[in-house]
């Protein structure tokens, strides 16, 4: 495909930062299996360099660009509908809006907002059953960590318990333009098969307690639900969030949430 050579400006407050190895593209672009699934979200595709490979495989691609500049470009050099090129900040966007229920996702994602993209990948998990993304190296450590690591935390335990989680590959910070102050890595992300057996909300709500003043004891930290009956026979309460594992946590709140029932 030939594109035109666009004269663009960087924007800051975008957090832009291009990939610029068309290897890299290609071998990020191949980690999904486009199985189970007929739609790709390309999230922040900016000037199209995994979208190339990305429609080798599917044609129904659907674009999130928030930088109206790249959106332009975007129409101009790839021959995809103009309704699947959505000039909107991803955070905002459902896929409701465009009726999906069964897509993945992919991009190289603004460093800044790695976290709250992760969590609107959860918000609509149920439709998403495999994710490939590029974040800061540090967001790839936190998704991957284990009960006992210091990088163990909120979205250690909320993504792995929706999603089988790996680390494929690291990247250098030079195939990037400009160039980054971080290091970079790419992770892949399958959704589990098995079934979560407690409310999902009240789950969110018991590890970001929990997390929020992680040195002290549940039953300390989860002070909120003191008043639920036999809230002190809960297990793990002489736990910190940072020793529970994903299915300690989930058992946790599936104890808070029986007791919530009698309540």
């Amino acid at each position: 495909m030939r594109m035109h050579n666009p004269v663009f400006r960087i924007r800051n407050k975008f957090d832009q930062y291009f990939l610029k190895d068309k290897n890299i593209a290609k071998k990020i672009v191949k980690i999904l299996s486009f199985q189970d699934y007929d739609s790709v979200v390309e999230v922040g595709p900016g000037l199209g360099i995994l979208t190339q490979y990305l429609l080798n495989y599917r044609n129904n691609i659907f674009l999130i660009e928030i930088d109206g500049e790249l959106i332009s470009f975007l129409r101009k050099n790839f021959s995809i509908s103009r309704n699947r090129i959505i000039h909107k900040d991803f955070l905002k966007w459902s896929p409701e809006e465009v009726n999906l229920r069964k897509f993945a996702i992919i991009g190289n994602f603004p460093y800044s907002i790695s976290s709250k993209i992760l969590f609107h990948i959860l918000r609509y998990n149920q439709y998403i059953p495999e994710c490939v993304g590029m974040f800061q190296k540090e967001v790839v450590k936190r998704i991957t960590s284990h009960a006992g690591e210091k990088t163990y935390g909120i979205l250690s335990v909320l993504i792995q318990t929706f999603y089988e989680v790996k680390h494929i590959f690291t990247v250098t910070k030079k195939v990037f333009y400009p160039i980054p102050n971080v290091k970079s890595a790419v992770v892949f992300l399958r959704k589990k098969n098995n079934p979560l057996h407690c409310d999902k909300d009240l789950l969110f709500k018991c590890v970001k307690t929990a997390f929020n003043q992680r040195r002290k004891k549940l039953r300390n930290s989860l002070q909120l639900f003191k008043h639920l009956p036999n809230f002190y026979d809960i297990s793990f309460l002489n736990k910190r969030a940072e020793e529970l594992s994903v299915k300690e946590f989930l058992k946790l709140t599936k104890e808070i949430e029986i007791r919530i029932g009698y309540d």
